[in-house]
């Protein structure tokens, strides 16, 4: 009897615990509508891929379904599926090829001029996409990172140019593969069909890595002390996070190429230039476009070295679900990481992005015990807002079946997401600090330009401009609220009203201003 009613305590107290990790309803912050029915094709303006490479992109629409999809002056070599719009195939001829994308649904026709730019450059708008760690950490596993790439697709998320699905650290076995390359351990039964899965339903595939001895979670890395690749599990593995004596580097990369992965994280501190030449150039010989990914915190003194070998690189420590102190010492609050990225601002441009590290965002925690994120609704804009701002590489971190409404709507505005994935890929810099407030300018392709408007106060804090002169527009503009998707009045004119705005506390303000010629 004693026996069970432990149980029953036990269950009881597992039930309460479900219950006090369940989101508060921020159902009231939503400020972006809801996607028309008709089509509308989202996403980039340009798509980079080496000669010869797989090409894989998935045209970005939303609507109502079905919809059908082609691609008027589509290259010989690729071909469109009409039901899911993936673009498959592979170009041999360097050069670029423009395009127009279309979408047709039973409400509209929708089309996008497209440049599809065959050379030496990868990723020219950040890469979007998912990674387990800030969810899964070390409970990952094969059919997480399954549920989760149709978590993304179910949810929409594909149609807003979410593309990548990311396994890190802990995947790791033994080193039996072909030239010692490195295996997976036993939660990850069969990587290539995992990746043959995710390819299928018109997404990318991302895998982690270090050159240390032993990774920052415990697990093998690609390198050893032992010629043959021999490595132990070590209560203490602290003194092996370093490099070893042999490299693996070479057969790894081509294990990873074979299995069909699009993405490496490579992780070790600090990144150095030897290693990361060593990886990019293993990486180059697979025949796959992977893109390579440098973490943490790379040193800001090899800057133009990182542009010249990776993709991306991070910019800072780990980030933490807080908007300053964060709970773990190693990490990073949302503030303290998004106010300190303009030295990076140079370095960053179309195949080489600054990373100031995933969003915290929706359920988090590490697994296998998920919780809301500690950041308000608030500062979930500010978080969003400035790493679209930046240019920056966009990792959801959370888990993907437990999308609420605010999540989901806050990972949907095609408006925002679009700053983030323009063509010019300059980064924002500041421009201008009223008291808390602190104003970031972003130039963009088209020659309009995006302010972001960010209170790092406790309390709200009221804007009103009759010119921006003072933060370089000399003409009147035309003003859109990029969050709530409206028209304001121009700005500029003397015969219009002044651009009034209100930022909460931790909060952000997004428009974007045109010209008004």
């Amino acid at each position: 009897m004693l026996k069970i009613s432990k149980l029953l305590v036990s269950f009881a107290s597992a039930l309460l615990s479900v219950a006090s990790v369940q989101a508060a309803d921020y159902s009231p912050f939503i400020r972006t509508p809801p996607a028309p029915a008709k089509p509308r094709i989202n996403g980039p303006n340009v798509f980079g891929v080496r000669p010869n490479s797989p090409f894989l992109y998935t045209i970005p629409a939303t609507g109502d379904r079905p919809m059908t999809f082609s691609v008027e002056k589509l290259p010989r070599g690729l071909s469109v599926d009409a039901v899911t719009g993936h673009i498959t195939g592979s170009l041999a001829r360097p050069g670029e090829y423009k395009v127009v994308l279309r979408a047709k649904n039973a409400k509209d026709t929708d089309e996008k001029n497209f440049r599809i730019v065959v050379g030496k450059k990868i990723v020219l708008t950040p890469p979007m996409g998912w990674n387990s760690w800030n969810c899964w950490a070390g409970a990952v596993d094969q059919e997480k990172v399954l549920r989760s790439t149709r978590a993304l697709v179910n949810s929409g998320l594909i149609n807003h140019g979410w593309t990548y699905i990311n396994i890190d650290d802990t995947w790791q076995g033994k080193r039996t593969g072909k030239n010692l390359a490195l295996q997976p351990n036993e939660r990850f039964p069969d990587m290539k069909a995992l990746c043959g899965q995710i390819h299928a339903l018109g997404l990318k595939a991302g895998l982690y890595s270090s050159p240390w001895i032993t990774t920052f979670a415990g697990f093998q890395g690609g390198y050893s002390d032992d010629p043959q690749g021999g490595w132990s599990r070590l209560e203490n593995y602290e003194p092996n996070k370093r490099i070893g004596k042999y490299s693996f580097t070479a057969p790894d990369a081509a294990q990873f190429g074979e299995w069909g992965f699009d993405y490496l994280k490579y992780d070790w501190a600090p990144n150095d230039v030897e290693h990361t030449k060593e990886m990019a150039e293993a990486l180059r010989k697979t025949g796959r476009d992977i893109v390579l990914s440098l973490s943490c915190a790379a040193p800001i003194e090899h800057a133009a070295d990182w542009a010249r070998l990776a993709n991306c690189w991070r910019t800072t420590g780990d980030i933490g679900e807080a908007w300053g102190t964060p709970p773990k010492p190693w990490q990073h609050g949302i503030s303290e990481i998004a106010f300190i990225q303009d030295p990076w601002a140079s370095f960053a441009g179309p195949g080489h992005w600054n990373d100031p590290d995933m969003l915290e965002i929706g359920y988090v925690g590490g697994g296998p015990n998920l919780h809301p994120t500690c950041l308000t609704p608030d500062e979930q804009y500010t978080h969003l807002t400035m790493w679209c701002l930046l240019s920056a590489p966009l990792l959801i971190g959370c888990d993907l079946e437990r999308l609420d409404p605010f999540t989901l709507n806050l990972l949907s505005n095609d408006e925002v997401l679009a700053l983030d994935q323009d063509a010019l890929g300059k980064q924002a810099v500041r421009v201008a600090t009223l008291g808390p407030v602190d104003v970031y300018l972003k130039e963009l392709e088209d020659g309009s330009r995006a302010l972001g408007f960010f209170n790092r106060a406790s309390a709200p804090q009221t804007i009103e401009f009759k010119t921006l002169n003072a933060l370089g527009f000399n003409s009147p503009q035309h003003v859109r609220d990029l969050w709530l998707q409206i028209n304001l009045p121009d700005i500029g004119d003397p015969s219009k009203d002044a651009l009034k705005t209100t930022i909460p506390s931790h909060g952000a303000q997004l428009y974007k201003l045109t010209p008004a010629m």
